[in-house]
């Protein structure tokens, strides 16, 4: 009986039940990643306008309302519709501005099951 299990006929490698958990974890990440993916990119464009705007010194100065609609148009031009210019927190500190923004995005993965990704940034606009 020994030697039977010994033998060249033992099983090697994974089973039936190993393979279809290590393919539904493979399948389960490709999920997430292609559900993400879009939601990630969307906030690179967000991340960029705002930046952009910052970086200008002209807008140090600026009306909240100048701001927005130099945001809303470069939100119009990358086609940004996770995030509204009104949602923007526009605040003067130390006498020049700050451009920040808080917001969630919720995606559904399957059936009652929701993803929920936040995302939080503040930029100060740079002076001359």
């Amino acid at each position: 009986m020994e030697q039977l299990m010994n033998g060249p006929n033992r099983q090697k490698g994974m089973g039936l039940w190993g393979m279809l958990f290590v393919f539904g974890v493979i399948g389960f990440v490709a999920l997430v990643t292609i559900k993400c993916t879009p939601i990630y990119l969307a906030h690179l464009e967000i991340q960029t306008a705002v930046n952009d705007v910052a970086d200008d010194s002209s807008y140090a100065n600026a009306s909240p309302f100048e701001i927005r609609r130099a945001l809303q148009r470069r939100f119009d031009v990358d086609d940004v519709t996770q995030l509204k210019t009104k949602d923007i927190k526009i605040q003067r500190e130390d006498n020049t501005r700050v451009i920040s923004y808080d917001y969630e995005v919720r995606v559904a993965l399957f059936a009652n099951l929701s993803l929920v990704i936040q995302f939080k940034d503040a930029v100060r606009v740079k002076t001359s």
